[in-house]
């Protein structure tokens, strides 16, 4: 019989106040039921926010450190219970183990960098343009945090959001994506274990319109933090406005590889492959397009079609598998739509395009890493998010043909250039609309210690990871001290014609 969880509520396990509950299965074996979770709804969420609203006053007066000091020991207990973590990761979102631990793993690192900064959260100091007067400026909490994270990462997206909140002096409703919950439910669980009082992190499991909208619409909740899709990140943002609350978006990608005919082609096809088929495609920082220099176009797209076609689909949790299932049914229908309209416009289909079926793969959601060359810049595949293991393959003639093919999508997250030549990459560096850039390096592979987000349509402005994520999850408060005992106006005083009212002497 599977497990069946509850939402945590102002420190108390409740189920749905409606009773009703959805169930989480293994993409990889849909007859595998993970566990039983609450349906919940706007009234779930109320007392949610009640809770964590309640519990801001006391946890904003932690001194920063001590919330600190609780997150860092919840990344030693991720660092005891890493593979547990990964083998639960694997088989309710279906990533392959050696991916499933990076994934904790960079929970692991947020938690230790997060619990540092409890210690750095410095202000600005600046000499006053008066006399006996004081200025600095401070960080302080930021109220309730709402917190919506995807599937794709149900570990170290959460992290990026939750550490940084509660170490800002945060306090927390967490919808978490309803294909991830487990995972999502057990980090809730090693907060807890940590020491973080009651009603600082609350989670509501549900659907999007239900519950995820509910936190926006909430009056109580001060920001929203939410990965996700382009088209519900504009929802989030269009409603979040009427209340005026803070919000961070980071939403679609259509992320290039580059590969010129100077590059170190064994090297770029290594990170084609990862980029492009590494979580079977489902990253917002996967490679769905890759543009190639026309002189070695026809080489390098033989060497990818020999080794794609050598990757080994199946259950993640079997360490020899290198491609695992999209997360459900509905992905995979939605990725093999996408393959249609490709065939339809006019690209050339080279590999895969097709569900991968036969044995095992038959119990699970599996698809075929797939390759498309002849690709032109205004097809569907080329412009439009796939999320899947997908690639279009582009033609370029010169290192500024191949930047303006790179550019030309509503998107700008990651980008990947593959040259030895320090004047291409540096005019890359200068020149590609994207928050990332990497130089001889796939799409992916972020660190935890460096701002990650995109321009365009992949965001609108912050950035996680960091020192950038406090900015969003704090306030700042400027101060001024004045101990001179007698007005003093700024602007007016300072610079009044009568000298002695420059030295405060009016």
């Amino acid at each position: 019989m599977p497990k069946a969880f509850k939402n945590l509520i102002g420190g108390k396990e409740r189920d749905s106040a409606s009773g009703r509950t959805f169930e989480n299965r293994n993409p990889a074996d849909w007859n595998e039921v993970v566990g039983i979770f609450p349906k919940s709804d706007r009234s779930d969420v109320k007392a949610a926010v009640d809770a964590a609203k309640q519990a801001y006053r006391e946890w904003s007066l932690y001194p920063a450190p001590k919330r600190g000091d609780i997150v860092k020991k919840a990344g030693d207990i991720m660092v005891a219970r890493k593979e547990e973590l990964a083998r639960e990761m694997t088989r309710e979102m279906g990533k392959v183990l050696v991916e499933a631990r990076g994934d904790v793993q960079e929970g692991i690192d947020t938690a230790y960098y997060s619990a540092s900064e409890g210690r750095r959260m410095f202000g600005v100091t600046a000499p006053s343009e008066l006399q006996n007067k004081f200025t600095m400026s401070m960080k302080v909490p930021a109220g309730v945090a709402g917190i919506i994270s995807p599937w794709n990462f149900p570990m170290a997206i959460p992290t990026w959001k939750i550490f940084p909140a509660l170490v800002s002096g945060d306090t927390i409703v967490f919808k978490p994506a309803s294909d991830t919950p487990k995972t999502a439910a057990t980090l809730v669980e090693i907060l807890v274990e940590a020491g973080v009082p009651a009603g600082v992190v609350n989670i509501v499991h549900g659907g999007g319109n239900e519950v995820g909208m509910a936190i926006v619409e909430n009056e109580d909740i001060d920001l929203i933090s939410f990965t996700g899709s382009t088209t519900v990140g504009k929802k989030i943002s269009e409603v979040a406005s009427k209340s005026l609350k803070r919000v961070s978006l980071e939403l679609g990608g259509k992320n290039a590889q580059v590969v010129m005919d100077d590059a170190n082609l064994e090297l770029a096809l290594d990170g084609i492959l990862w980029g492009a088929f590494g979580t079977t495609g489902q990253r917002c920082t996967a490679t769905s397009r890759l543009i190639l220099h026309e002189k070695i176009h026809d080489r390098f797209l033989d060497m990818l079609a020999e080794r794609a076609a050598a990757l080994k689909l199946g259950n993640g949790l079997d360490e020899s598998v290198e491609v695992g299932p999209c997360v459900n049914e509905a992905q995979r229908e939605k990725i093999h739509s996408y393959v249609e309209i490709g065939k339809k416009e006019g690209a050339r289909l080279v590999l895969g395009g097709e569900p991968a079926k036969g044995g095992a793969l038959d119990k699970g959601w599996f698809y075929k890493p797939t390759i498309f060359s002849s690709v032109r810049p205004d097809m569907t595949i080329a412009r439009e998010e796939i999320f899947g293991p997908v690639l279009s393959v582009l033609k370029a003639d010169s290192i500024e043909h191949a930047i303006d093919l790179l550019n030309g999508t509503i998107y700008g997250l990651s980008s990947s250039v593959y040259t030895r030549n320090i004047n291409s990459a540096f005019k890359a560096i200068r020149d590609i609309k994207a928050g990332i850039t990497y130089i001889n390096a796939p799409t992916i592979g972020a660190e935890t210690h460096m701002p990650f987000g995109g321009v365009k349509q992949t965001g609108n402005g912050h950035r996680e990871g960091g020192a950038s994520a406090f900015d969003f999850f704090t306030e700042i408060k400027t101060v001024y001290v004045d101990f001179s005992d007698k007005l003093q106006r700024a602007q007016i005083d300072t610079y009044s014609d009568n000298p002695g009212a420059r030295r405060g002497k009016n």
